[in-house]
């Protein structure tokens, strides 16, 4: 007889047939009803074991519509070649590599002088409390809340970028803008890091309990210094992130899927 509690067993029972595909994304588990009579145990103990499920991002619960099997539509992003401009864009990267996936983007802008943090400072190398500007975008994936990304620019860069600090989206994208302006980032320092959302994090990319974020942290560089620091916010389980380093030529079609 297991020692397990009897919620436990709820749970894993359930766990195991979301992973062999009995119970598919999006699927409707049974009720709290007929779940408490198939493993003879009472609802509170039922309700515990599908709470259990939710803490860990594997279902959702909604008020009348029982508990459902989250749906994994996962955005896959080359950050490798994310903002490199020897491969062809309509529009920035975020739009471009969306579109090429047949998925629709969508996003929003919110642009403002900031006071940068010690953090940010460091990896532009100006001091902590100086003035920034801060452009803020709420990205979409097929109306779905992919992530948020906030990207830094040091003060000094304005007077020869006047258009960063205007509100809007500038449509070519800020790395072409830039690199049009003489201002070319020939190298990037990535930090990739996870954690569980904050609650405005949370809010904003609809995450539901036990689903924790990706913080893509992006540093670029001119051949003489740092010119703007991003930190993009995804939701851990609707992205995946990879890199393509070296020579890859060995690696067949199927591998690179």
């Amino acid at each position: 007889m297991s020692k397990q509690p009897k919620y436990q067993q709820v749970a894993d029972a359930l766990r195991r047939e979301i992973d062999n595909g009995t119970y598919g994304p999006g699927a409707r588990l049974p009720s709290e009803a007929e779940l408490a009579t198939r493993f003879e145990a009472s609802r509170n103990t039922v309700r515990s074991g599908l709470n259990l499920l939710v803490s860990q991002g594997l279902i959702t619960s909604s008020q009348g519509l029982g508990y459902e099997v989250r749906k994994h539509e996962v955005f896959e992003l080359n950050a490798s070649r994310f903002e490199n401009l020897q491969f062809p864009q309509n529009g920035d990267a975020y739009s471009t590599d969306v579109t090429n996936a047949g998925r629709r983007p969508h996003q929003t802008f919110r642009v403002e002088l900031a006071t940068t943090s010690e953090q940010i400072a460091q990896r532009l190398e100006v001091e902590a409390g100086s003035r920034s500007v801060l452009r803020f975008c709420h990205r979409f994936v097929d109306d779905v809340p992919w992530s948020t990304q906030a990207t830094h620019y040091p003060d000094w860069l304005l007077q020869k970028a006047p258009r960063l600090a205007e509100p809007g989206d500038i449509a070519e994208g800020t790395t072409r803008y830039l690199a049009g302006l003489g201002v070319e980032q020939v190298g990037y320092a990535d930090e990739i890091a996870t954690r569980m959302p904050t609650p405005e994090e949370a809010r904003l990319l609809e995450i539901g309990p036990g689903v924790p974020v990706m913080l893509w942290t992006r540093t670029g560089y001119t051949a003489d210094r740092p010119v703007r620091c991003t930190v993009t916010t995804f939701r851990g389980d609707l992205n995946r992130m990879n890199y393509e380093i070296g020579d890859l030529s060995a690696r067949n079609e199927n591998e690179a899927q």
